[in-house]
């Protein structure tokens, strides 16, 4: 996808993440080091039981049973088309949007049987009208019926590749002229407590640790994020400010070679991230920073740098040194289905800005993980990072759902920076039904 045609721009962003309410104070936490999760060992959202129902059309009684993660995209999602300058009712183009959350907690654990929602011997027809369209299947859907987007509206559930390969499919619908701007993303709510756990595959200590030889497991947050989308060479003709270009992409599954379901495969994560090279002919040496998956569990995170060390060997025949890896996961925990746009945001704002955030609790990596085909570095210290400006960024899903993208500079004074386009501010109310159970 080397041509002028066959690239994506970037040309609006937004999100609602633990610890910032938009791009600009995100990047700002990165830049800082902030920890975002913190001693609750959970990436909290603030505000997370309050929506402006009415700024939606919907009233309070309707919002009270809609679930946050639905609210909290029809927010990002028409903040990111506020911040590419597009009105969808100013416009006769085509807007898809391709999102995907996570399970709908907030429906489980305080809606189902609460006599507060309808009286306790209401048969199951009862609870199947009211909460009918509550599912992830509805997610795009209410953002095109609430926004006015006439595209595809596709539901994208891959787990926690889920926004990135949302991602992916907005880039390819833009390609094969389905639509003519793209909305992609998700949103997550994996604790309505907002509280941290341990077991399983989960941090002891409440800490995530990417790549590090200390990291013990995951921690998870709750938050959402939305890009939107566009064919490079329409952006540049209607002279649209571009944060960054999405040269290449590529999906796919792990396939039955690996340990069990929910273990990830060397071979399909490495094969990934090659189909994306090879699609946007990259050299993975002109690769400056990688995005990783990075979720801080000890075998996840080698099975990942053996993939990459894999990959960009297998494409340029050789070694490969000085690729900055990196994860956002350490600021704010791994936010599931919300996690791989997150990571893209963090990327796209990295390229612009010429800096590498630094990745949190990372002091050095396991003595376990093997190297050899390219020489990644942690960066503990934002990181200037001089042009030309390529990026890779990962995100893989349980069940083996493996997403990478490529994203490298805008093209000329299309970067140039802009006045940030006035966001809606919100009337937030509470509208939440509490747990009851």
């Amino acid at each position: 996808m080397s041509s002028l045609e066959e690239r994506i721009a970037v040309v609006g962003i937004a999100c609602r993440v633990p610890g910032a309410e938009d791009p600009e104070a995100l990047w700002r936490n990165l830049c800082n080091g902030a920890d975002a999760v913190g001693e609750h060992g959970f990436g909290r959202l603030d505000g997370l039981e309050d929506f402006d129902a009415a700024a939606f059309g919907m009233a309070q009684d309707e919002a009270e049973l809609l679930d946050p993660q639905h609210r909290i995209f029809l927010e990002v999602a028409r903040w990111a088309l506020e911040d590419a300058s597009c009105d969808p009712a100013g416009t006769d183009a085509q807007i898809g949007v391709f999102a995907g959350c996570g399970a709908n907690r907030y429906q489980r654990h305080h809606l189902l049987g609460n006599p507060a929602v309808l009286a306790a011997d209401a048969p199951p027809s009862a609870w199947d009208e009211l909460l009918a369209t509550g599912s992830a299947d509805y997610l795009p859907a209410r953002v095109a019926y609430t926004l006015g987007l006439t595209g595809p509206a596709v539901a994208v559930q891959t787990a926690c590749s889920s926004s990135l390969v949302a991602v992916c499919q907005a880039a390819q619908s833009l390609l094969d002229y389905r639509c003519d701007l793209a909305l992609a993303g998700g949103a997550a709510v994996a604790s309505t407590r907002q509280t941290g756990w341990t077991g399983g595959t989960l941090a002891a200590d409440g800490v995530c640790r990417p790549f590090d030889a200390a990291a013990s497991g995951q921690v998870f947050g709750n938050g959402g994020a939305a890009v939107v989308l566009k064919r490079l060479a329409d952006a540049i003709e209607d002279g649209d400010h571009i944060y960054a270009v999405l040269a290449g992409w590529a999906v796919n599954n792990d396939g039955p070679a690996r340990a069990g379901f929910t273990t990830p495969a060397v071979s399909g994560q490495a094969a990934v991230v090659a189909e994306a090279l090879a699609c946007a002919d990259w050299d993975p040496a002109d690769i400056g920073y990688v995005e990783g998956h990075g979720s801080g569990t000890p075998i996840g995170d080698a099975i990942e740098i053996e993939a990459l060390s894999r990959a960009f060997g297998s494409v340029s025949g050789q070694g490969v040194t000085g690729a900055v890896l990196g994860s956002v996961k350490g600021n704010l925990g791994n936010l599931d289905a919300a996690a791989g746009v997150v990571g893209l945001v963090k990327t796209v704002l990295a390229v612009r800005e010429g800096v590498i955030p630094p990745t949190l609790h990372f002091t050095g990596l396991h003595p376990d993980v093997e190297c050899s085909g390219a020489k990644f570095t942690v960066t503990t210290e934002p990181a200037p990072w001089p042009a030309p400006r390529r990026a890779g960024v990962s995100s893989f899903g349980l069940g083996g759902t493996n997403a990478h993208v490529l994203v490298e500079q805008a093209p000329g004074r299309s970067c140039i920076r802009r006045e940030i386009p006035a966001r809606t501010a919100w009337r937030r109310t509470r509208c939440w039904i509490e747990e009851w159970r």
